[in-house]
């Protein structure tokens, strides 16, 4: 992809060919220019974009467009996206943009993101906020700060000036996010212990539980029901839908390790849980151009090849909630507490926690007292959508 451009054409996307070039953009662009950029699989992208392999297109839509120079070579990438469970939810008009890429001209941003404003007037829509690809509950955010370090499993990277182009046209930030990166050397072990203890005493009756893969759909279910209790009160929450539960089950089977997700239970019924990840980012830094073999792995041997292949010694904690009812009593701690003590045990010393709002100030300073660092900055832009004249 082209480093400037002087003309701009934007089109949508329409056939295979050109959802191809749509998701070949980040892999022309990226490689010899961003060392920190870490490819996905190509396949996952494609599969994201498919309405027949994605549970997102039950409730949503998108657009996707592409800019293309004088030349016709594709400069840049976004979608316009309906979130049906989101204006089901929050009933505020709000559509999203994603999936956003472009060469460093403000021109070629201002045309994308007025495709995807225009398209999503046109579905009576009256803000748009981003970048969600396509949702909350997937990759999303604007990476602001940590430039010089590479993203962990299923978070974003860009270019600096990605942030710029959103102001300038008017977008502002709805949400700052942090990711905090904590190492056992540094963990304050023994304060998590005694705050356990003292969760144990207040709430008898509490017990912990790795994940059991061989009833990984019932445990997936769970995930869900108490997600969805968990998170409804949160800035931006969605509802996670039943066919969205098969997908992530699906996709869990790829990459899990049952020995770092982990369920706590009162009395034998499950009212929390953490969902610890490998981060196979670590490994698929190795694989510049998004496919590990000519026809890929088969999907259940993903996280095998590449902890054999590359080795992979961090994980990411993407989801960890706790029901309504049993908030305020500490069970978080007994949560972070396996996972730093079963991290390390099977082979990954640190995790990164990500990403935390800025408005969750208990888990902010929660985090913090344990040992965790600031290691990256996020951010969701939104603007209004005036109706053209």
């Amino acid at each position: 992809m082209p480093a400037s451009a002087t003309a701009v054409t934007i089109r949508p996307v329409e056939g295979t060919r050109d959802r191809q070039r749509f998701i070949d953009v980040p892999y022309d662009f990226y490689p010899g220019r961003y060392p920190q950029w870490v490819p996905p699989l190509r396949r996952d992208v494609k599969d994201t974009l498919d309405p027949s392999s994605n549970a997102f297109f039950e409730h949503g839509d998108m657009q996707l467009f592409l800019a293309e120079d004088a030349s016709g070579a594709a400069i840049g990438r976004i979608a316009g996206i309906v979130n049906g469970m989101h204006l089901q939810k929050h009933e505020d008009a709000t559509g999203f943009f994603g999936f956003f890429e472009c060469v460093e001209d403000y021109a070629v941003a201002e045309a994308l993101l007025d495709a995807a404003a225009d398209w999503l007037r046109e579905q009576d829509l009256e803000r748009m906020r981003g970048p969600a690809n396509p949702s909350l509950n997937d990759t999303a955010g604007l990476l602001v700060d940590g430039f010089d370090r590479r993203p962990s499993v299923l978070m974003p990277y860009n270019p600096p000036y990605h942030e710029a182009f959103l102001e300038r046209y008017g977008l502002e930030r709805a949400m700052t996010m942090w990711a905090y990166y904590l190492h056992k050397k540094y963990a304050e072990y023994e304060r998590l212990q005694r705050g356990v203890e003292i969760v144990k005493r207040r709430t008898p009756g509490l017990s912990l539980r790795t994940l059991d893969m061989d009833r990984l759909e019932e445990e997936v279910r769970t995930v869900r029901e108490i997600y969805n209790d968990a998170w409804s009160e949160n800035w931006g929450f969605v509802p996670m839908t039943e066919g969205e539960l098969q997908q992530l089950a699906d996709e869990l089977r790829q990459i899990v390790d049952p020995e770092i997700v982990f369920f706590v239970e009162h009395e034998g019924t499950p009212v929390g849980f953490s969902v610890a990840l490998p981060d196979v980012n670590q490994a698929l830094q190795h694989v510049p151009d998004g496919r590990l073999f000519p026809y890929g792995v088969p999907s259940g041997l993903t996280t095998l090849f590449l902890h054999m292949q590359y080795g992979v010694h961090k994980c990411r904690m993407p989801l960890m909630g706790v029901r309504k009812d049993y908030q305020g009593k500490g069970l978080d701690s007994m949560l972070v507490l396996a996972t730093i003590e079963n991290g390390p045990a099977n082979g990954y010393p640190a995790c990164e926690m990500s990403w935390v709002l800025d408005t969750n100030d208990r888990l902010k300073n929660h985090v913090e007292s344990l040992g965790g660092v600031v290691d990256k900055e996020y951010a969701m832009f939104e603007t209004a959508l005036p109706a053209h004249d």
